[in-house]
This record gives structure tokens, sequence and C-alpha cells, in this order.
């Protein structure tokens, strides 16, 4: 039973939230850092229809290996991957290697993937013919896997009826 002599005149309960976390902390999130690397940084984000790896800035000789691993790390089994350039705003032309070792890997694991090109990887693009599946955005790719699932969930139905 609750005291009706709760520390208010009108015989209210009052309730007070009270933190452990200093001060400073008050404001931390959760954030997935990104990670720098001789002029790039990259950062990569598991969303429900695929994996967004967004690198930003330079991508030249200096750190195109370390590009290409963190991108590979990514690259799960039956989970598409979204390679944003949007944010290169430098990319050597030997960079184009990224584009051929993202691909062998996403074959050999059985997913699609899609890229996002800034200016100066399209232009880099355009110089070799590389195959590279382009789109004009992360919204944008993530539909196109989307109406892949659905297409394969419609399927799938027929494939298992028996004649």
């Amino acid at each position: 039973m609750l005291d009706p002599n709760s520390g208010t005149t009108d015989g209210r309960l009052v309730m007070t939230i009270t933190s452990n976390t200093p001060a400073s902390d008050r404001g931390f999130r959760y954030v997935n850092p990104a990670l720098i690397c001789d002029g790039a940084s990259m950062r990569a984000q598991c969303r429900q229809l695929a994996t967004v790896i967004t690198v930003k800035g330079v991508v030249d000789g200096g750190n195109i290996e370390r590009v290409t691993d963190f991108i590979n790390r990514y690259v799960l089994p039956e989970k598409p991957v979204v390679i944003d350039l949007s944010g290169v705003n430098g990319f050597a032309p030997h960079c184009i290697s990224l584009f051929y070792d993202v691909d062998e890997r996403c074959s050999a694991r059985g997913v699609d993937w899609a890229v996002i090109a800034s200016p100066s990887v399209i232009a880099e693009l355009r110089l070799e013919d590389a195959g590279v599946p382009l789109t004009a955005s992360v919204p944008e790719a993530l539909h196109h896997f989307a109406e892949g699932i659905l297409a394969r969930r419609r399927l799938l139905p027929l494939l298992t009826k028996s004649a």
C-alpha cells in the first residue's frame, strides 16, 4: 500500500530517476567508428537487406590493399554488399583491381553486390571496362536487393510443387 505522505501535498507518489553515469557520458551513443587509413576512411554497417560499406577520401596505391581487405572482410555468405564510394574524391587508375577482387569474392560466396561511384571513380571505370554493377544510391541498391528476394520467394512455392 502506498504511503499518502510521500512528500507531496496532494498525496501523489513522486519518483526520481537517477543515473550512475558521469555527466560527460550522458550524450554517448553507440557509433560504428570509421577506420582511417592513409587518406581513406572506411565504415561498414550491417543492414537487414545488405551490408553497406562506405569509403570516403582518397583511394590510391598507399591504401588500396587495406581498402580491399576491409571490403572483403564484410562480404558474407547470403548477404548482398553495397559499396558506397560516393565520398571518394581521388581514385588512382590501378585501383580498379579493387572491383576485380570484390567480384571474385562475391562470386565465391554467391552474393550480389552494387557500387555507388563518385565522379572520380566513374572516370576511371570509363577508361576500363570492368563490368561493375553501378547504382545511383544506397536506397536504390537496397530496393534492388529487396526485389530480388521477393522474386525468389514467389518462385519458391512453384519449385516445391510436384507434377
